[in-house]
């Protein structure tokens, strides 16, 4: 018991190298920049100035957003979704798989669940021992569910889902931003210390080596953040951009699609104002999604209503729900509200093959799914 928590501990240490790696990468920068650069190799007051103005304001905005992408704590399944003690002591007896899915069949009618295993049957985890909400997967280095999750990424040392994913496309955003910045402004100096025209050997070092990181992360961040605006676009997580949900009707890698639009929203909110400050303003709780109603194809224009077979619209819950809530209708609410969901842009047609992920350095660790 005690090497278990030993080796568990020496992982948790271990796992805060990328994160102290890239703090002390920042905090160079900051120095090679403020001082070698602006205070050292500057002649001109008004262009410091100006330089230092801008630099402070991404700097400032980096950090903030990853910070608050580092320690902001995944969101996790509420009680809700744990099994009640008789049906779990139920569970847990049960050799046979199908009897305990009819145990999750009876637990999960009362509850908001759209989305299934490959089988058709309820996501469940042993582990954590909670029924799935939509878009939820086990994430083994946290070694809980998180709620939407896209992927556990080491360079922050947390699992990016619902309750940072904001904060993770806004560190990468400025992230970019601080380092074009950075080599925009020294390339002029990187040029004439190249070349010999200006004369100090310490903060030669410093400016060619400043050009040349700030270059080489822009190229890598630039490619991940072009990926992850293509997900938010098309409101998928990593994960479902790499294995289609399964709905009623079948797998559907579009299924949480609402149109470009209030696919941004979903991640970013409604307050445009917000948009750009590493502030919590994401739609819904995290529990459930918009869905939508009809797939189409594109090529035959078929629309298949979301409805499983052998279930009845009885089985799904009756209780109020909210707006990001009510997903499902009956079959005569469908009809009248195909149209609209129509206009609204619901239906996509087609796939886009996204951008490489040679510079995607996180990884996905969940569990897997029969």
């Amino acid at each position: 018991m005690a090497p278990t928590h030993v080796l568990r501990c020496c992982q948790r240490g271990l796992s805060w190298i990328p994160v102290v790696f890239i703090a002390l990468v920042v905090c160079w920068s900051y120095y090679a920049y403020v001082v070698e650069l602006c205070i050292f190799t500057i002649p001109s007051r008004a262009e410091q100035i100006f330089y230092l103005i801008f630099f402070h304001l991404s700097f400032i905005m980096f950090v903030w957003s990853y910070w608050k992408t580092i320690f902001t704590k995944p969101a996790n399944p509420s009680k809700e979704f744990c099994l009640p003690k008789a049906e779990k002591e139920c569970y847990e007896k049960e050799a046979r798989p199908e009897s305990q899915q009819e145990i999750l069949w009876r637990v999960a009618t009362s509850l908001p669940l759209y989305t299934r295993t490959g089988t058709g049957g309820i996501r469940y985890c042993d582990r954590c021992q909670v029924i799935k909400p939509d878009r939820c997967h086990h994430c083994s280095a946290c070694d809980t569910c998180v709620l939407k999750m896209d992927h556990h990424c080491p360079w922050v040392n947390n699992c990016v889902g619902f309750s940072n994913y904001k904060f993770f496309i806004l560190f990468l955003a400025y992230s970019l931003a601080y380092c074009l910045f950075i080599a925009a402004t020294v390339l002029q100096y990187f040029i004439k210390f190249w070349t010999n025209e200006l004369d100090g050997t310490h903060a030669k070092f410093h400016v060619l080596f400043l050009f040349f990181v700030a270059a080489m992360f822009c190229i890598s961040i630039l490619s991940l953040f072009s990926y992850h605006l293509w997900l938010v676009g098309k409101n998928r997580s990593t994960i479902e951009a790499f294995r289609a949900p399964v709905f009623r009707s079948g797998s559907d890698k579009n299924g949480f699609s609402l149109g470009f639009r209030k696919n941004i929203a979903q991640v970013f909110g409604d307050q445009k104002k917000y948009w750009l400050l590493p502030v919590f303003t994401s739609q819904g709780d995290g529990l459930t999604f918009p869905t939508r109603l009809v797939n189409a194809d594109a090529e035959q224009a078929a629309v298949t209503l979301h409805q499983e077979p052998n279930k009845s619209t009885a089985d799904v819950p009756a209780g109020p729900f909210s707006d990001s809530q009510n997903h499902l209708l009956g079959d005569e609410q469908r009809g009248h509200n195909m149209e609209d969901s129509l206009a609204d842009g619901a239906l996509e047609s087609g796939d886009h093959t996204p951008f490489g992920l040679t510079a995607e350095t996180c990884t996905i660790s969940m569990d897997s799914e029969s």
